[in-house]
């Protein structure tokens, strides 16, 4: 499957537009994660329990909208875009969602 943040895909022309595809997850932290993420706070430093939280998130969240964009029969997805936002203070969620599409190589070679 093709995904691009590109309204189109180089070298395809899009033939069939299918529609809305997502996919989300909300994903909270560990209270020992958590516990070191803030004692990491204190001297500075990555963060690095939350972003492999987020990194698993946004994995999950596009092999989700990739399942969704494989069932109506797409081979493309364009103009994917990734939001994210908290629903606590432990807990965000991640959403990612595009335009599933069938394309064609361009038979002008573009």
């Amino acid at each position: 499957m093709l995904v691009t943040t590109l309204s189109e895909v180089p070298g395809y022309r899009i033939t069939k537009v299918l529609g809305v595809v997502k996919g989300n997850t909300v994903r909270a932290t560990h209270f020992g994660k958590d516990f070191l993420a803030g004692l990491r706070q204190i001297v500075g430093g990555e963060l690095k329990e939350y972003t492999e939280m987020l990194s698993n998130a946004r994995a999950e969240s596009e092999r989700r909208m990739l399942e969704e964009a494989a069932r109506l029969g797409a081979n493309a997805i364009v103009n994917v875009r990734f939001v994210s936002g908290n629903i606590t203070a432990n807990a965000a969620e991640i959403l990612v969602y595009g335009t599933a599409v069938i394309v064609e190589p361009d038979s002008q070679g573009g």
